[in-house]
C-alpha cells in the first residue's frame, strides 16, 4: 500500500505525504485517523494522524490544534509521544508521532490484572512525565489510561495535549476542560488551580489500573460531581490483598486537600512515598530500568475494523485523496458572514500551522522559553473571537467538546472512555471485558498416573474393579461399526462407565471395538460420567507483571 503518484519523491523537498509509505489504520480521532507510516528513504515507521481541515473549522477547534501543535514542537521527552513531523495539504492537517504498537493502557487494564509492581513502574514514569511537563509551563489536564501508550518495551509515553494549557505561576486557570471522571475536585469547585490537577488525574488513573475500575462511576454530570467534591472514593478489600503502602499512595495522589497531594508540593513527595522509593528515578528516566510489563509482539494491540473501514466504507482513501485534491475556492464578493469567517479561518491554520521536522531541530528551547508562541496565540486570540460558557473563564473550545477521549496519535481501544464535557447529562462507563482476545486453547488433560522416565507402562485391558467379578454390562462391536451396550441386572450404568473400552478384550467370543483413549482412562460411550471435574490442564505461563484476567484481584467486602 503506499501513495506514490508516479513522479519521483525528492527528500530534500520539505517533508510531505510523499515520503511517506502508507500502512495500516489504526485508530480514529476527532476529526481524522491515525495509520502507521514509513519513511521511504529511512524505513523507520511512525504514527501519522491527518486531519481534515474543514472539520476543524466547522467545530471551532482550530485554537485546539494549533495550540497542540505549538506545544509539541517545543517537548522532547522519553516518555512523551515526541512530535516527529508535521506539515499539511489543501485538505489535510498532517501531524507525525513516535510509534506506539503496544498499545494504551486502557486496552490492557480492561483485559487484564496486572501487578503492583509493574502499576508502580508506569506510575513512576508517568510521574516523570508530568514534572517535566509543569517545568516546560504546561497542564496536561486530561491523563487517563486512553492517553497512555506503550512501546514494544513496555515504557509509558504520555499523549494528547489537545486540551492542555501553559499556565503562569500565581496566574490559576479556571475551565473544566478534560475528562469529567479525571477531574480534580478543585475543578469542580471552580477556586481555580495550578498543575495539582494533573497529579490527581494521576491518581485516578492509578486506582484504574489497580481495581480494574474507576473510584468515581457515578452516572450523570451532577452526581458525578458531588461525588468527586467529596472526594471520598471507596477502597475495597481484595484477593490477593492490595499492600499498604500501594494503598497509601493512591490515597496521597486523591487528596482533596491540594497541600497535603504529594506531587502537587514538589516532585520530591512523589518519589519519597514509601510506595516509589526503592525506585530510582534518574536510571528510570534514562530507561535503564527494565518495565515489568512487555506487551506481547505475537498479537497486535490494535483494532483491526479501522483499517477495513478506510479500505471499504470510505468513499476516497487517504491515498486517493491526497491525488484527487482541487483548489479551495475563492470567497464570492456576496458571500455570506458564515463563509467569510469560514475563509478566515482556513487561511489562519495555513499560516499558523507551520512545517516540523525533527531532524533540523538541533536544541529543544522548551515551551517557556519560546515567548513567539505566546504571541502567536495571542493573535489567534484576537482573530478567533468564543463566547465564555458559565464557569468557564477560558476559551470553551479548549473544553472536551465533540472530541474522542481517545488519543489521536494511539487509536481508539474498543474499551476507550467516550469524552465528557461540561454540557452532557450522563457518565459514561467503560466495560471491561472478562476475556483474553485471542486467548490460546489449553493443553490436553494430564494423564492419571505418572510414568517415571524409561518406565513402559502397557495398556490396562479391564478396569481393577472387574477382576474376578460380575462385570454388570457387556459392550459388543455392533453390525454398523459402533459399540453395543447391554446392562446386565446386578450391573448399574454408574459402574459401566467406569470400565474400560479394552484393547483386544474378547467377549462372547469376539472381539469389542476399542475406544480410543488414553491409558487408563474410562473409556466407551458413558465414559465422561467418570471424569473428574475441572480442566486438569497445565497452567498457562504467566506473563510479568500479570496477575490475571481483569477480576483476578476478587474484591472480599466492599463495592
Amino acid at each position: 500500500m503506499g501513495n506514490s503518484n508516479g513522479k519521483p519523491v525528492v527528500f530534500t523537498d520539505e517533508v510531505n505525504l510523499n515520503h511517506f509509505r502508507l500502512l495500516r489504520v489504526v485508530g480514529k480521532g476527532a476529526f481524522g485517523k491515525v495509520r502507521i507510516v514509513e519513511r521511504k528513504d529511512t524505513g523507520l515507521t511512525f504514527a501519522l494522524k491527518y486531519i481534515r481541515k474543514d472539520e476543524v473549522v466547522r467545530s471551532e477547534s482550530v485554537r485546539n490544534i494549533i495550540r497542540e501543535r505549538r506545544m509539541l514542537e517545543h517537548l522532547n521527552h522519553p516518555f512523551l509521544c515526541n512530535l516527529r513531523y508535521s506539515f499539511q495539504d489543501i485538505e489535510y492537517l498532517y501531524i507525525v508521532v513516535d510509534l506506539m504498537n503496544g498499545g494504551d493502557l486502557r486496552f490492557h487494564i480492561s483485559r487484564k490484572t496486572f501487578t503492583e509492581d509493574a502499576v508502580r513502574f508506569w506510575m513512576a514514569e508517568l510521574g516523570c512525565a508530568l514534572r517535566y511537563c509543569h517545568g516546560q509551563g504546561i497542564v496536561h489536564r486530561d491523563l487517563k489510561p486512553d492517553n497512555v501508550l506503550l512501546d514494544s518495551d513496555g515504557h509509558v509515553n504520555l499523549t494528547d495535549f489537545n486540551v492542555a494549557s501553559e499556565y503562569k505561576p500565581g496566574k490559576k486557570l479556571h475551565s473544566k476542560s478534560g475528562t469529567l471522571a479525571y477531574l480534580a475536585p478543585e475543578v469542580y469547585a471552580g477556586t481555580g488551580y495550578l498543575t495539582e490537577v494533573d497529579w490527581w488525574s494521576l491518581g485516578v488513573t492509578f486506582y484504574e489500573c489497580i481495581y480494574n475500575k474507576r473510584p468515581f462511576a457515578s452516572h450523570g454530570h451532577e452526581k458525578l460531581e458531588k461525588e468527586i467534591l467529596k472526594a471520598s472514593p471507596n477502597y475495597p478489600v481484595t484477593q490477593p490483598p492490595v499492600s499498604i503502602p500501594c494503598l497509601h499512595a493512591i490515597t496521597s495522589l486523591l487528596e482533596k486537600d491540594t497541600r497535603k497531594r504529594i506531587g502537587a508540593t514538589g516532585f520530591d513527595t512523589f518519589t519519597d512515598h514509601s510506595f516509589f522509593r526503592r525506585i530510582d528515578f534518574e536510571a528510570l528516566e534514562r530507561k535503564q530500568i527494565p518495565p515489568v510489563f512487555i506487551p506481547s509482539s505475537e498479537k497486535t494491540n490494535f483494532d483491526a475494523t479501522y483499517d477495513l473501514e478506510e479500505l471499504l466504507l470510505e468513499e476516497a482513501p487517504l491515498e486517493a485523496r491526497a491525488r484527487r485534491q482541487k483548489p479551495r475556492m475563492q470567497l464570492k464578493d456576496d458571500a455570506t458572514d458564515k463563509e467569510i469567517r469560514t475563509d478566515e479561518l482556513h487561511r489562519m491554520i495555513e499560516t499558523l500551522f507551520e512545517p516540523f521536522d525533527y531532524t533540523t531541530v538541533t536544541n529543544y528551547k522548551g515551551f517557556v522559553d519560546s515567548p513567539q508562541v505566546d504571541s502567536t496565540l495571542e493573535m489567534l486570540d484576537r482573530a478567533v473571537p468564543v463566547t465564555s460558557s458559565k464557569g468557564s473563564t477560558e476559551d470553551p473550545d479548549l473544553e472536551r467538546a465533540n472530541t474522542k477521549s481517545q488519543s489521536a496519535f494511539s487509536g481508539d481501544s474498543p474499551t476507550s472512555s467516550p469524552p465528557m464535557t461540561v454540557h452532557q447529562s450522563h457518565h459514561s462507563e467503560y466495560h471491561a471485558t472478562n476475556e483474553y482476545p485471542n486467548q490460546r486453547p489449553s493443553p490436553p488433560p494430564l494423564p492419571h498416573a505418572q510414568t517415571s522416565p524409561g518406565q513402559h507402562r502397557e495398556p490396562p485391558t479391564s478396569h481393577p474393579q472387574s477382576q474376578g467379578g460380575q462385570r454388570g454390562g457387556t459392550r459388543t462391536a455392533s453390525k454398523g461399526g459402533g459399540v453395543q451396550v447391554v446392562l446386565d441386572e446386578t450391573g448399574s450404568w454408574s459402574n459401566l462407565a467406569h470400565q474400560p473400552g479394552g484393547s483386544g478384550e474378547r467377549e462372547g467370543g469376539r472381539s469389542v471395538a476399542s475406544v480410543s483413549g488414553p491409558p487408563g482412562k474410562p473409556n466407551g460411550m458413558l465414559g465422561f460420567w467418570s471424569r473428574k471435574k475441572g480442566r486438569q490442564r497445565s497452567p498457562k505461563p504467566m506473563e510479568a507483571g500479570v496477575l490475571g484476567k481483569e477480576g483476578a484481584r476478587v474484591v472480599v467486602s466492599g463495592r
